[in-house]
C-alpha cells in the first residue's frame, strides 16, 4: 500500500512504515496540492500543521487511515473521517517523559529565577541578591490530572523531596500512593500547594480552571505551571496575580493563541515562557513517530489500533441495533461522572431490552468515553476502553437482560461512590435520548447541555426561590422535573437550562435553607 507523510517525521517512524509499504515524504505541500494527490494513497501521516478537513478526506478515495504524530487531533475533521470509514490514530504516550521533564524544568527555572538572572548577567550586571530563589525541598506541588504525564511529574517531584498533592476523580487512593501522591479535593490542593501544574484536557469544564477565583485560594508567592493546553490557565488572571505579587511566578508553555501575540503574560513579571516545547525533545520526536507508524501499520493490516481516535465503525446490523444508543450511553457516562463527583471502583452497566441481543462493547466504550473525557487526553474507543478504565482503577461489569420493564430499551449506569449508590438511566424515544432514572427517582426528560439538580426539603416556596435566583441571574429554564419521596420530605428537582450557571449563582441557591445538595451538570460537547 502507499503511505503519504505530509509533514516532517522522525526517520525512525518513516523506516517502520517503509519496511512494509511504499512511503512518499512530501512535506510543505499546499492544501490544493495535497487534494490533487491524496487519492493515490491508502494512509496519510501528519503532525499539527496540515489541515485534514472534509475536502481533503473527500478527495482521499483510497484512504483507510490518518495518523496524527502527536496527541491533539484538532487539525483532523473526525466526523468527516468517521463518515468516510477512515480510522484516525494518534500517538498519545510518546511525549510523556518530555512533557514531565519540561514541567520540572519550568518549576526549577522559576524557583531559582534562572531567566531574569541570565538576562542580567548578559547586560553586564552582577546583582546576586536580586535573584535570590527558593528551594523546592519540603514544598508542596499540586498536580491537577494524574494521567501518564501527571504521574511522571509526581515521580520526579518525589526525587526533589517535595510533598505531592493530586486531584483526579478517576484515580484511586492506592494508585496515587504508589507515586507518592496524596489525593485531595481542588480547594485543599489550592490552599496547601506552593506550586500547581495542570495536566487535563481542554474542555468547557476545564477552560479557565486556574482563573481569578482559583488563584485567590493559592498561597501568596505560589507558582503556576501549564504544559498541557492553552486556555486551562486564564492568562489575564495569572498576569494580574503576578503583578499584584500574589503569585510568585508562572511557567507557561502553551497559550490561548499561538504564537501568543498580545498575551498579558508577555510583559508580566517573574515568568518563564516557552513556545510549546513540551514534546520537543529528540527522544520524544522519535517515540511519537514510531508510535504513530505502528498505529498506521495496524490499521493497514486490518487490525484494531489501540490509539484509534474515532470510534470504529459498526457492521450494518450492529449499527442499526446499537448505533442509536451510543449517544445516550456517552451522555449517561458524562452525567454519572459529574453527578458522582468522585471516583467509582466498580461501574455497572446494565443493557435491557432490544440492544441486549447484541454485543454491549460499543455501549460500554461510549459510557467510558463520557465518564473519562474530562480526565484523559486519549479518546476512548472500543480498543482502549477497558485498558483506560483499568488504568484508572475502574472495574466494569456488564449485565444484559431482555426485560426493560415499560421501555423497549433501557441503559443504566450505576456504582458505589464514597459509600453511596449512584445510578442514572436512559432510553431512546423517537430517535432522541431521554433520561428516565436518577438514583431511586423516576423521570422522563430530554438531556440538556446544562442541567441544574437540587436535592432539597419539600417545603412551600422552595422551587419559586430557586427559580427567582436563576431568573435574577438571567438564566432561563427550558424544562423541569420534580420527584419526591413523600409530601414534605426530600425532593429532587432537575432543571434543563438555556444558559450556564455561574458559580456565584450556584452558591446563592445552595444558601437557601431548604437545600441539601446541588449539582450543575454540563452535557454539551466539550472536546
Amino acid at each position: 500500500m502507499r503511505v503519504l507523510v505530509a509533514e516532517a517525521l522522525a526517520q525512525e517512524g518513516v523506516a517502520r512504515l517503509r519496511a512494509v509499504h511504499a512511503v512518499d515524504e512530501r512535506p510543505g505541500l499546499s492544501a490544493a496540492e495535497l487534494r490533487a494527490i491524496i487519492g493515490e494513497y491508502d494512509a496519510l501521516v501528519v503532525r499539527s500543521q496540515v489541515q485534514v478537513d472534509a475536502a481533503l478526506i473527500a478527495a482521499g478515495s483510497r484512504l483507510q487511515v490518518v495518523g496524527r504524530a502527536g496527541v491533539g487531533v484538532d487539525n483532523v475533521d473526525l466526523d468527516a473521517a468517521t463518515r468516510a470509514g477512515i480510522t484516525v490514530v494518534n500517538a498519545p504516550t510518546g511525549n510523556t517523559i518530555a512533557a514531565a521533564e519540561h514541567t520540572i524544568a519550568l518549576l526549577l527555572a522559576i524557583a531559582r529565577r534562572i531567566a531574569p538572572a541570565d538576562a542580567s548577567v548578559r547586560r553586564g550586571e552582577w546583582k546576586r541578591a536580586q535573584f535570590q530563589g527558593v528551594e523546592l525541598r519540603g514544598r508542596t506541588l499540586g498536580i491537577v490530572g494524574l494521567g501518564k504525564i501527571g504521574m511522571a511529574i509526581a515521580d520526579r517531584a518525589r526525587a526533589l523531596e517535595m510533598t505531592i498533592l493530586g486531584v483526579d476523580p478517576y484515580v484511586t487512593t492506592e494508585q496515587a500512593a504508589l507515586h507518592g501522591v496524596d489525593l485531595v479535593d481542588m480547594d485543599a490542593l489550592l490552599a496547601r500547594s506552593h506550586a500547581i501544574t495542570v495536566h487535563v484536557p481542554l474542555t468547557r469544564a476545564t477552560r479557565g480552571l486556574i482563573g481569578t477565583a482559583a488563584i485567590a485560594k493559592l498561597r501568596r508567592g505560589s507558582f503556576v505551571l501549564n504544559v498541557a493546553r492553552g486556555g486551562i490557565v486564564d492568562e489575564a488572571a495569572v498576569a494580574d496575580g503576578l503583578r499584584s505579587g500574589h503569585l510568585g511566578g508562572a511557567g507557561i508553555d502553551v497559550f490561548d493563541a499561538e504564537p501568543p501575540v498580545g498575551s498579558p503574560l508577555l510583559d508580566a513579571p517573574n515568568t518563564v515562557l516557552t513556545p510549546h516545547l513540551g514534546a520537543s525533545t529528540a527522544e520524544a520526536q522519535v517515540a511519537v513517530a514510531e508510535e504513530v507508524a505502528d498505529q498506521v501499520l495496524e490499521v493497514l493490516a486490518g487490525r484494531s489500533a489501540r490509539y484509534a481516535v474515532n470510534a470504529p465503525l459498526l457492521g450494518p446490523e450492529a449499527a442499526a441495533a446499537i448505533g442509536p444508543y451510543l449517544p445516550l450511553a456517552e451522555i449517561l457516562g458524562r452525567f454519572f461522572a459529574q453527578f458522582a463527583r468522585a471516583g467509582v471502583r466498580t461501574l455497572t452497566l446494565e443493557v435491557a431490552g432490544e440492544p441486549a441481543d447484541h454485543d454491549a462493547a460499543p455501549i460500554t466504550a461510549a459510557v467510558l468515553r463520557g465518564l473519562l473525557e474530562a480526565v484523559t487526553t486519549e479518546r476512548v474507543n472500543l480498543v482502549n476502553a477497558g485498558l483506560l478504565a483499568k488504568a484508572r482503577g475502574i472495574t466494569v461489569v456488564e449485565r444484559k437482560t431482555p426485560d426493560a420493564g415499560s421501555f423497549s430499551a433501557l441503559v443504566t449506569v450505576s456504582g458505589e461512590v464514597d459509600g453511596r449508590h449512584v445510578a442514572v438511566g436512559g432510553t431512546v424515544a423517537n430517535g432522541e435520548p431521554r433520561l428516565v432514572r436518577l438514583n431511586d427517582y423516576r423521570l422522563d426528560m430530554a438531556p440538556s447541555d446544562v442541567m441544574l439538580i437540587t436535592h432539597h426539603r419539600d417545603r412551600p416556596g422552595t422551587i419559586g426561590r430557586i427559580g427567582g435566583t436563576l431568573g435574577a441571574a438571567d438564566v432561563n429554564i427550558s424544562a423541569m422535573h420534580l420527584a419526591r419521596s413523600a409530601p414534605r420530605e426530600d425532593a429532587l428537582m432537575i432543571l434543563a437550562l438555556d444558559d450556564d450557571v455561574p458559580d456565584e449563582v450556584a452558591r446563592a441557591i445552595m444558601d437557601h435553607e431548604a437545600l441539601i445538595d446541588l449539582w450543575t451538570i454540563r452535557l454539551g460537547g466539550d472536546r
